[in-house]
């Protein structure tokens, strides 16, 4: 991280922390998918699938705010 460029800083981290909790959620997704499954467990298995949904929904957010905000800060459009 660079002094230079505080909310890009932030904006990064925070786009950073989307793709670990993204990655964390595909995980749990997969982990579940990987048992034999009971009517409960395919219950949970579709809760991770929407989980995950909503967190790369927020990571693609994320991305976006900081790849405009570079591109301003950067190169003024």
């Amino acid at each position: 991280m660079n002094d230079d460029y505080p909310e890009l800083d932030k904006m990064q981290a925070a786009y950073k922390a989307a793709v670990e909790e993204w990655i964390t959620k595909i995980r749990r997704e997969e982990e579940l998918a990987s048992v034999i499954h009971t009517a409960a467990e395919v219950d949970l298995w579709e809760q991770a699938d929407m989980d995950e949904d909503e967190a790369r929904d927020r990571v693609k957010t994320a991305k976006e705010a900081y790849e405009d905000a570079l591109r301003k800060e950067l190169f003024d459009f």
